[in-house]
């Protein structure tokens, strides 16, 4: 009898130990942060996360996913293990109004000083990249097209094409080519009518349309090979392919300013710690300091004021308020209503 107590209180200490164990993350100062790894992540970490967490007196874990897909399957598991979820502002965009991410509380995370539109409902801005105009400075020198009615115009600039194989990105420069000024470019694809527009606008290019490329390796390679003479794409690509030997150069004249977020995932065990280390790395200091591991530009204008950014390299940079008036934002809210129709028509003039 004794023996037998005696095992029944080693199975309940033993029970104690384990729920103990168990409940420490939801106890203890500490968040999960998922983004999607290699030298992104790495950056992130160094400038962003450890940084941060050694401020607050929290500890970061940190792993890696594929994207919004796998944090789909946790919410709807009710198996919510991520607290902040790095993502484009697209897919955050959508996320959120599918609802599995948490809106965000802007009296907590202070944007006041942010680029006007990098930020929304169920994700903040953390880094800024466009889509510019890149050509082959081998074909048209260092002064090549300067703008999408350049891109457009197989006479003054002849030469093969690369254009992209989906609907991000690929709609607004053809109106901006058909003279639609900038900041009335989505209300123009906001109709029936203007949708055709812009893809009447591609189909008179399409024969001059060398590749459409699918990825940005893809879009950096195409200039590294001389394949093409002009090409939309990613300016960090572009950088990285000419410090790689390419003779490339582009202009930010009416590209599109697009960004990276961080979200809170819907039910994440650490909400509110979430939410003020959010706002931790939200600052100018550490958006500041992020540019010095990758070279994408801050959504906190002010981290261009500190004199943490050297001025001859920060005017390289997207977010820098020189480059970012030259450019038209995405707009986040015309995707989430349209994309999808906006896709289908698309795919559509492809295969014509």
């Amino acid at each position: 009898m004794l023996e037998r107590k005696l095992l029944n209180c080693t199975v309940a200490l033993a029970a104690l130990h384990a729920a103990t164990v168990f409940a420490l993350p939801a106890l203890a100062d500490e968040i999960t942060v998922v983004s999607f790894g290699g030298a992104y992540q790495e950056a992130q970490s160094k400038a962003l996360f450890q940084p941060a967490a050694k401020a607050m007196g929290i500890t970061v874990r940190e792993e890696t996913y594929g994207g919004i897909a796998d944090l789909r399957l946790q919410v709807k598991s009710g198996a919510v293990t991520w607290d902040v979820v790095a993502s484009g502002s697209g897919s955050a965009a959508r996320a959120g109004a599918e609802g599995i991410l948490e809106p965000l509380d802007y009296s907590v995370i202070d944007v006041s000083t942010f680029q006007e539109g990098l930020y929304q409902d169920f994700c903040v801005g953390g880094d800024v990249f466009s889509t510019v105009l890149a050509w082959n400075t081998k074909t048209f020198g260092d002064n090549g097209p300067q703008s999408w009615a350049d891109f457009w115009d197989v006479e003054k600039f002849p030469g093969k094409r690369a254009y992209r194989n989906s609907v991000a990105g690929a709609l607004e420069p053809a109106l901006m080519a058909d003279g639609v000024p900038a900041d009335q470019v989505y209300d123009v694809l906001s109709t029936p009518e203007g949708l055709k527009r812009a893809l009447d606008k591609i189909r008179e290019l399409k024969p001059h349309i060398a590749v459409w490329w699918s990825s940005g390796a893809q879009h950096a390679q195409l200039m590294v090979d001389g394949e093409v003479d002009m090409v939309t794409g990613w300016n960090g690509r572009f950088d990285v392919a000419a410090k790689n030997g390419a003779a490339v150069k582009y202009t930010f004249n009416q590209a599109l300013l697009d960004y990276d977020c961080y979200a809170i995932a819907k039910g994440a065990p650490n909400k509110d710690l979430a939410m003020k280390f959010l706002a931790e790395i939200s600052k100018p200091e550490y958006q500041a300091d992020f540019t010095n591991y990758i070279t994408y530009g801050p959504t906190n204008v002010k981290a261009y004021e500190l004199g943490l950014i050297k001025d001859d390299y920060a005017r390289l940079l997207p977010s820098h308020p020189d480059n970012a008036a030259k450019q038209l934002p995405i707009n986040l809210q015309w995707y989430i209503k349209n994309e999808a129709e906006a896709s289908a028509a698309y795919q559509d003039m492809l295969t014509e």
